[in-house]
């Protein structure tokens, strides 16, 4: 008797110890449940910004010199002399090289006579036709067809005077080509010939290639989601690696207007002072711009864009309903970036999206 009771006892005990322990394992399970469900349907929202900042971008660039130039030979002959070489600062107007052709010189000699005999038989023909004109005066001394025939043959002779003057000056223009001069100031970049070689139409080789050294083009390729905020005299500010630390400025000059079909950017083209000749045409220069859309557009916290594998999304949390939208990216600017979809100033944006935050509603 007494041992059934105390058999009774340890199985009394032991299911509650049982039941103690199942109670408390079950509660910190429900627990963690109805924190996980409270931590699924929480997300920070934030409004889309509709702002027109203005903002910066860096775009690589190069200095180009403002006109480069091949000079060849317009025509054809031996080269006599050269007065310059590479690296030679010029003048516009300035003698570069002198060529020579023997046979030029008779052909404009030839030429000249020719022009000189035209010239004395057109005024044999005008003496002939002015004494003509003179004994006309007199009743019935010149027969009117004589009259005629003297003038034509003045005008003819006129003529042939006026063509052979002509092709002399076309023989004196090719013999002011026997000297190669520069086209505008600036430096001799290469230098290809040599005293004695033969130059003009029949060598493809050019004599001296020149570039202007005082004046530089700074031209880059805008992309084309940032084509819409050129503006007119818009400054730039540009570094180049042969010129560590130093900063320069440059004012927008000229812009294609058009997309490149190539690259899908925007043509820009900065004229740079050069003259103290610090920068050289060639360099490569990283460029800081300071853009402003025309209008003010969408801009969201930088955390709530969502790239992935199919696209680059935001999630809108409206009226307890989560909804993924197809944005595309735009400027960037310290922790908003533009973003361009179906979303307007209305929308509630999650800061921190993930892709395991569904769409649909959300039960609460």
């Amino acid at each position: 008797m007494y041992y059934s009771i105390i058999k009774n006892k340890k199985a009394s005990l032991v299911g509650a110890t049982v039941a103690l322990f199942f109670g408390a394992c079950s509660q910190p399970k429900t627990a963690v449940k109805e924190a996980l469900e409270t931590k699924a349907i929480t997300h920070q929202t934030a409004l889309v910004q509709v702002i027109n900042p203005e903002y910066e971008i860096s775009v690589p660039a190069e200095l180009k010199p403002f006109e480069q130039v091949v000079v060849y030979a317009k025509v054809s002959g031996f080269v006599k002399q050269i007065q310059v070489d590479r690296g030679d600062r010029v003048r516009k107007g300035q003698l570069l090289a002198v060529l020579e052709a023997p046979e030029m010189q008779q052909q404009y000699l030839a030429t000249k006579s020719t022009e000189q005999k035209s010239y004395s038989d057109y005024l044999y023909a005008k003496q002939a036709f002015d004494r003509l004109v003179e004994a006309s005066k007199t009743t019935g001394a010149v027969a009117a067809i004589e009259l005629d025939r003297a003038k034509s043959a003045m005008e003819s002779a006129k003529s042939a005077y006026e063509a052979t003057k002509s092709g002399t000056a076309h023989s004196s223009q090719l013999q002011q080509y026997l000297r190669i001069t520069a086209p505008f100031d600036g430096i001799i970049t290469e230098r290809n010939v040599s005293v004695g070689a033969l130059a003009g139409s029949g060598a493809n080789t050019p004599l001296f290639v020149m570039a202007q050294a005082n004046k530089l083009r700074l031209t880059l390729s805008l992309p084309e989601k940032h084509a819409s905020s050129v503006k007119d005299g818009m400054t730039a500010t540009f570094t180049v690696s042969s010129q560590p630390g130093k900063t320069f400025d440059a004012v927008l000059s000229r812009s294609s207007g058009m997309l490149d079909q190539h690259d899908r950017a925007l043509k820009l083209e900065f004229d740079v002072n050069n003259a103290a000749g610090e920068l050289q045409g060639g360099d490569y220069a990283q460029v800081k711009l300071k853009l402003q859309r025309k209008k003010p557009s969408n801009w969201v916290n930088s955390k709530s864009v969502l790239q992935t594998q199919s696209g680059i999304y935001v999630l809108t949390l409206n009226d307890d309903e989560v909804q993924r939208i197809p944005i595309s990216i735009g400027a960037q600017m310290d922790t908003l970036t533009e973003v361009f979809g179906n979303i307007s100033a209305q929308d509630k944006i999650i800061v921190k999206p993930s892709e395991e935050i569904k769409e649909g509603k959300i039960n609460k």
